[in-house]
C-alpha cells in the first residue's frame, strides 16, 4: 500500500518556525528615546589639581571614542569618574556615567547583534543600572530594550515580557505614546514567541492604533508586519499577505529601504506556505536585492536563508544548500552566532532531505552546538527536534525519541507551545513507525489539543493527518477516513495547496485499502490536479518543476494501482504517462512552440493518442512502472518494490498488460530490482573511459534474473522480426537497465532478437519526432568529430586533490577513422577545446564527441563531457551549459563514459542526455557504464560504417554490438550505449 505522507517538523532556525522576520523589533526604543553621543564637561569649580586631571581624563576619553579606541576610552572614564566621586562632584559624575550608560548600551547592542546574548545582558543591566541611578529615563528605555531583546533571543521569554512591561510601564509614566506603540509591539512579539496568538495580535493591533494616532507611519508598518505574522502562524495566510502588503506600501512611502526589504521577505514566506514557489522565490530575490543595495549584510543573510528555504521546499536541494552555504559565509564574517547557527541548521534540513543523514547530523550537531553556546533556547530545541528527525530517516528510534523528548522539554521550559506541539507530533511519528499506534495516537491527540488552542492551523491539520495514518494501521477505516477529511478542510481552509494534495493523497490510500476503489480514484484524481496546479504555478521553470515532482510521485503511482484494481489497466497506463517526464514535456513543448505559427499543445496523451504515437513511431512501446508497498519490517518502517506494471503498445495500436509480482524477490532472495541492477552496474564497471579510478575484479555474474523480471513476460508480445524496433521507456532504477545485453535461459542476448531504443516517455517520443520534423531538412553543416582531446584537470571528488584525466589513444583512433566516413576532419589534442567546440556545435549536423564523461548523480545537470582546457575555462563542457544551446544536429554521439546516467528522478535521468535533447537534438546515443577504450573505438567506427549503408540509427547500432560480440563477448564491451528518441 502506498504509504500516507505525514509531516515532519523541520525547523529552519529562523526567529519563528514560518520564517518571518521581525525588522527592528527589539531596537524600537532607540527611536523613541536619545542620547547625545558624548556629554559636555562640567564647570564646577573644585579642588584645582583634582579637577584638572578629572577633567583631562574626562576629555581624553572622549577623544579615544571618537578614534574608536573603546577599551581605553572606558578606562579613561572609569578613572575621571573615581576622582569626580571623591572630589563629590556631582554634575562631573553625571557626565561620565552618562557617556559610560551610552557606551555600555552600545556594546550590548553591539553583542546582541554579534547574538553573544550573555555579553550583551552583562553591559545591558550595567547601562539600566547607571540610568536608575541619575535618573535618566531615556537611558533606562534603551537598557530595558536592549535587556527584553536578548532574553527574547536565549528563549526566555517570561524574562522578555518583565523587561517589556517595565519598558511600557516608563513611557506610559513621561506620557510618550509612540514609545507606548512600540513597546505594545515588542510584547506582541514575545507573546508569538511563546505562541500565545490571541495576545499577540491584541498587543500589535494597539500598537497599530497608537502608531496611526502619532502618525508613526514606520511604527504603522512594523505593527503591520507584527500582524502578519501571527496570521501566518495561525494558518491565516491571505490574511497575513494583505497585512505584508500594506506594509510594505508603507516602507516604501516612506523610503525605509531595510523595512521594504523585510516585508518582501515576509510576503516570501506567506506564499511559500501558500505553495506558491514561484511568488515566494520572486519576492525572496527582491528582499536580497535590497539587502545588498543597502549593504545591509544581516539582512542579506536572512533573505539567503529565505531562498534556500523557499527551494528546499520545492525539493530543490542544491538549491538550498547553495543559498545555505552563502548564508552560512556571511554569518560568519560578520560574527552573527545565531545566524551561524541558522545556516547550518538549514545545511542539516537540506541534506537530510537528499538522504545523506551523515552530512544532516554533522550540521545538526553544529547548529546545536552554537545554540548551547550562546544559550539560546529555542534555538537549541530546533536542533534537538532536527537530530532526531535525521536519525528517524536512518530508522534509529532510540535516538529519535531520546533527541524529540529533549527538543520537548525544552519547548514546554520556554513556554513555546507551537514548539512544544511539534515535538509532539514527531513523537507520534517515530512511534507510529515503530508500530506503537497507541502512543501514536496519544501523541497525536496532545498535538492537536495544542494546536487548537493556540488556533495554529497548520499543525492541527499535520495532527489530524498523524490521526488518520495511526487508524489506518489499525484498520479502523472509518476514523482513518473522519481524520484525513478534516485534515483536508483545514488544508482547503487556509488555502495550503501542498497539505491539500497530501490529505487527497492520504484519504486515496486510506478509501483504497477499505476496498472503496471509486472513493479512492476521486480523491487521488483530485489530488493529481493539486498537483499540477502546483507546478503551472513555476512558470517555465525547468528546475524546480523536476524537484517539486518527486514528491508527487507517489500519488500517480497509487491511482495507477487503483485503476489495475478495478480492472482498468488501459486508464491505469494513461496515469503511467502522466506521471513522468511531465517536467521534460513541458521544457521540449516550449521549445517547439517558441517563434511557431503552429504552437505545440501540451496535455498528457489519452490511450488513442498513445496508440497515434506507437503508429507513428511503427515500433512496439514497452512502458514499465513500479509500485511499491511501505511495510513494518522488523520494527522498522520501509519501502519495498510490490509489482511491476508493463504495458506493451503495438505498432497497430493494440494495448496489452502484464502484472509481475516482485515481493519475492526480497521475501526469499533478500534483493530488489535496484540492487540486481546496483550488482549489474559493479560488473559492468572497467576503468578506460572512465574519469579516475582503478580495474576491478569481475565478478561471477549473469544477467538472466532481470531478463526474467523485465522480459519473459512479455516475450510472447515482441516481435518476431529483429529489424522491427522495440522502444522501452523504463522507471526509476530501470533507466540504468542494460537492454540489449539482458540474457534468456539459453543465453541469448536481447539485442540478438530486436533493435531497441529507449525513452523517458511517451510524449517525449512524439517531441522528439516533432524535433525531426521541425529541422525540415537535412542540416548542411559539417559534421563535428572529436577525439581525445588534451584532457583537463579535475578531482573525483570535492575535496579530493586534482590530477589530470588519462588520454586515451582508442579515442583518437575512433575519432580518425570516423571522420572520412561523414566527411570532415578529426579534432584532436589541443585543437579540442572547448571554446571551440562549443562555437561549432550549433552548427554541426552530426555531432560525435570520443572523450572522458564525468557523472553527477546528485545535481545532474554537473555531468559533464572532458574537453580541452583553453583561457579561464576549465575544460569541461557540463549538462548545465548544453542546456541552454540551441543546436541542429539530427544525431549526437557521446562516446565517453556514463553519458546516460545523472540524478535519477520522477522525471527521468538529469544528465547530458536530457540536455541534448531539450537543446533540438532528436536522436542521442549515449552509454550507462564506463566504457573500454579499444572495443568502443571499433563498434563506434562499425555503426558509422552501418549508417552509410542504411539511415535507421537504431538498427545500425544493433548491427554494430552484434559485430563487436563476435570478438569482444563481454557485454560490457559492447552493450553500454544506448539510443533515445528518433531511430531516422
Amino acid at each position: 500500500m502506498q504509504p500516507f505522507s505525514l509531516t515532519l517538523f523541520k525547523s529552519s532556525n529562523r526567529k519563528v518556525r514560518s520564517g518571518f522576520l521581525f525588522p527592528l523589533a527589539f531596537c524600537f526604543l532607540s527611536v523613541a528615546f536619545y542620547i547625545p553621543r558624548h556629554s559636555q564637561l562640567p564647570v564646577v569649580a573644585q579642588t584645582m589639581d583634582s579637577k584638572t586631571q578629572a577633567d583631562r581624563l574626562f576629555q581624553q576619553g572622549n577623544q579615544q571614542w571618537q578614534t574608536r579606541q573603546f577599551a581605553a576610552a572606558v578606562n579613561s572614564w572609569q578613572q575621571s569618574l573615581q576622582i569626580y566621586r571623591a572630589l563629590k562632584n556631582r554634575q562631573g559624575e553625571r557626565a561620565v556615567l552618562t557617556n559610560l550608560g551610552a557606551v555600555y548600551y552600545s556594546l550590548g547592542n553591539t553583542y546582541l547583534s554579534l547574538g553573544n546574548y550573555a555579553k550583551a545582558i552583562e553591559y545591558s543591566q550595567q547601562s539600566l543600572a547607571i540610568a536608575l541611578e541619575i535618573k535618566d529615563r531615556s537611558g533606562e528605555g534603551r537598557a530595558l530594550g536592549n535587556l527584553e531583546a536578548a532574553y527574547n533571543s536565549l528563549g526566555n521569554y517570561a524574562k522578555a515580557i518583565e523587561y517589556t512591561e517595565q519598558s511600557l510601564a516608563l513611557v506610559r509614566e513621561i506620557k510618550h505614546r509612540q514609545g507606548e506603540g512600540v513597546a505594545l509591539g515588542n510584547l506582541g512579539i514575545a507573546y508569538l514567541k511563546l505562541s500565545n496568538y490571541a495576545k499577540a495580535i491584541e498587543y500589535s493591533q494597539q500598537s497599530l492604533a497608537i502608531a496611526r494616532e502619532v502618525k508613526d507611519r514606520e511604527g504603522e508598518g512594523l505593527a503591520l508586519g507584527h500582524l502578519a505574522v501571527a496570521y501566518n502562524l495561525l494558518g491565516s495566510y491571505t490574511k497575513a499577505i494583505e497585512y505584508l502588503q500594506q506594509s510594505l506600501a508603507i516602507a516604501r512611502e516612506i523610503k525605509n529601504r531595510e523595512a521594504e526589504g523585510s516585508a518582501l521577505g515576509n510576503l516570501g514566506n506567506a506564499y511559500e506556505s501558500l505553495g506558491n514557489y514561484t511568488k515566494a522565490i520572486e519576492y525572496a530575490q527582491q528582499s536580497l536585492a535590497i539587502a545588498r543595495e543597502i549593504k545591509n549584510r544581516e539582512g542579506e543573510g536572512v533573505a539567503l536563508g529565505h531562498l534556500g528555504n523557499a527551494y528546499n521546499s520545492l525539493g530543490n536541494y542544491a538549491k538550498a544548500i547553495e543559498y545555505a552555504q552563502q548564508q552560512l559565509a556571511i554569518a560568519r564574517e560578520i560574527k552573527n552566532r545565531e545566524g551561524e547557527g541558522s545556516a547550518l541548521g538549514n545545511l542539516g534540513i537540506a541534506y537530510e532531505s537528499l538522504g545523506n543523514y551523515a552530512k544532516a547530523i554533522e550540521y545538526a550537531e553544529q547548529h546545536l552546538a552554537i545554540t548551547r553556546e550562546i544559550k539560546h533556547r529555542q534555538g537549541e530545541g530546533a536542533a534537538l527536534g532536527n537530530l532526531g528527525i535525521a536519525y528517524l530517516d536512518l530508522g534509529n528510534y532510540a535516538k529519535v525519541i531520546e533527541y524529540t523528548q529533549q527538543s520537548l522539554a525544552i519547548a514546554r521550559e520556554i513556554k513555546n507551545r507551537k514548539g512544544e506541539g511539534a515535538a509532539l507530533g514527531n513523537l507520534g511519528i517515530a512511534y507510529e513507525s515503530l508500530g506503537n499506534y497507541a502512543k501514536a495516537i496519544e501523541y497525536a491527540q496532545q498535538q492537536l489539543a495544542i494546536a487548537r488552542e493556540i488556533q495554529d492551523r497548520e499543525g492541527e491539520g499535520t495532527a489530524l493527518g498523524l490521526l488518520g495514518a495511526a487508524y489506518l494501521d489499525l484498520g479502523n477505516y472509518a476514523k482513518a477516513i473522519e481524520y484525513a477529511q478534516q485534515q483536508l478542510a483545514i488544508a482547503r481552509e487556509i488555502q495550503d495547496r501542498k497539505g491539500e494534495g497530501v490529505a487527497l493523497n492520504n484519504l486515496g490510500a486510506t478509501f483504497l485499502k477499505a476496498g472503496n476503489s471509486t472513493e479512492a480514484e476521486k480523491m487521488l484524481v483530485n489530488g493529481i490536479q493539486v498537483w499540477e496546479s502546483m507546478r503551472q504555478m513555476l512558470g517555465s521553470n525547468d528546475e524546480n518543476k523536476v524537484s517539486i515532482f518527486e514528491a508527487q510521485a507517489r500519488t500517480y503511482r497509487m491511482l495507477q494501482r487503483v485503476r489495475v484494481a478495478q480492472n482498468n489497466p488501459i486508464a491505469a497506463l494513461e496515469i503511467s504517462e502522466r506521471g513522468r517526464a511531465r517536467a521534460f514535456v513541458d521544457l521540449l513543448t516550449e521549445r517547439l512552440s517558441s517563434g511557431s505559427t503552429n504552437p505545440v499543445i501540451n496535455t498528457s496523451p489519452n490511450q488513442d493518442q498513445i496508440r497515434q504515437i506507437a503508429k507513428a513511431q511503427n515500433a512496439t512501446l514497452v512502458q514499465y512502472s513500479i509500485i511499491y508497498d511501505e511495510l513494518q519490517i522488523q520494527g522498522k518502517r520501509e519501502m519495498r518494490e510490490s509489482a511491476l506494471y508493463i504495458w506493451i503498445i503495438q505498432p497497430t495500436g493494440e494495448i496489452a498488460f502484464r502484472q509481475v509480482d516482485l515481493k519475492p524477490l526480497w521475501q526469499k532472495h533478500n534483493a530488489s530490482l535496484a540492487s540486481l541492477i546496483i550488482d549489474n552496474q559493479e560488473f559492468l564497471k572497467v576503468r578506460s573511459r572512465s574519469s579516475l579510478g582503478s580495474p576491478k575484479p569481475e565478478p561471477n555474474f549473469n544477467l538472466r534474473k532481470l531478463h526474467e523480471l523485465l522480459i519473459d513476460p512479455i516475450a510472447n508480445l515482441l516481435p518476431k522480426d529483429p529489424n522491427a524496433h522495440v522502444i522501452f521507456i523504463p522507471q526509476g532504477s530501470l533507466f540504468q537497465v542494460p537492454f540489449p545485453a539482458l540474457q534468456d535461459a539459453n543465453d541469448n542476448y536481447l539485442i540478438q532478437k530486436h533493435t531497441i531504443l529507449t525513452a523517458p516517455s511517451i510524449q517525449v517520443l512524439a517531441l522528439t519526432r516533432q524535433q525531426k520534423l521541425a529541422q525540415k531538412q537535412p542540416n548542411s553543416g559539417n559534421a563535428l568529430v572529436l577525439g581525445n582531446p588534451t584532457m583537463p584537470i579535475v578531482s573525483a571528488s570535492p575535496g579530493e586533490p586534482k590530477r589530470q584525466l588519462s588520454a586515451l589513444p582508442g579515442a583518437e583512433a575512433e575519432a580518425r577513422a570516423i571522420a572520412p566516413l561523414l566527411k570532415t576532419q578529426a579534432i584532436t589534442g589541443a585543437q579540442g577545446t572547448k571554446a571551440a567546440i562549443v562555437r561549432q556545435m550549433p552548427q554541426a549536423s552530426i555531432i560525435h564527441l570520443a572523450t572522458h564523461g564525468l557523472l553527477d548523480d546528485v545535481n545532474g545537470l554537473g555531468s559533464a563531457i572532458a574537453l580541452a582546457p583553453s583561457g579561464n575555462d576549465d575544460g569541461l563542457l557540463t549538462a548545465e551549459e548544453i542546456f541552454d544551446m540551441k543546436l541542429q544536429a539530427s544525431l549526437v554521439v557521446l562516446s565517453a563514459c556514463n553519458t546516460a546516467e545523472g540524478r535519477i528522478t520522477g522525471d527521468g535521468v538529469i544528465g547530458l542526455s536530457r540536455a541534448l535533447i531539450s537543446a533540438g537534438v532528436p536522436s542521442v546515443i549515449v552509454s550507462l557504464w564506463a566504457v573500454p577504450d579499444a572495443p568502443t573505438s571499433e563498434l563506434m567506427q562499425s555503426f558509422y560504417r552501418n549508417l552509410q549503408n542504411n539511415p535507421d540509427k537504431a538498427q545500425a547500432l544493433r548491427q554494430a554490438m552484434l559485430t563487436a560480440m563476435k570478438t569482444h563477448p563481454q557485454p560490457r564491451n559492447w552493450a553500454a550505449f544506448t539510443l533515445i528518441g528518433e531511430a531516422e
